[in-house]
């Protein structure tokens, strides 16, 4: 698989992803518009893609939208297909990316420690 394509085909998805988030396509409560498309990789040969999402808000917030946009994995694959000009979409597997968190946190600390 050419390395160009493929992170073209990323960069479709995680676009295409966010704009269903961001407009409320996926009809489910605990998805919401407050979520990013913070990385999305696809296997070589493009069957597979691995969709990490986070958050400003909370960390059990970021793992309820995963399970519920897991859960509706063949409905977005189906929405993905009518707007990627792709012969096939990847099947998605979404995961919690807790990096915002994590760099919030350290910007905290970094903060702290310069106050003192």
């Amino acid at each position: 698989m050419n390395e160009v394509r493929k992170k073209k085909v990323e960069s479709l998805i995680q676009g295409v992803l966010s704009q269903m988030i961001l407009t409320q396509e996926i009809k489910d409560p605990r998805v919401s518009t407050f979520l990013s498309v913070s990385l999305v990789k696809v296997s070589n040969d493009l069957s597979q893609a691995k969709v990490y999402i986070s958050s400003f808000q909370k960390e059990t917030t970021v793992e309820k939208a995963v399970e519920a946009l897991n859960h509706a994995s063949g409905f977005i694959q189906g929405l993905l297909m009518k707007r990627l000009s792709m012969r096939t979409v990847p099947r998605m597997l979404f995961f919690a990316d807790d990096s915002i968190q994590k760099s919030m946190e350290l910007n905290r600390i970094i903060d702290e420690a310069n106050r003192s």
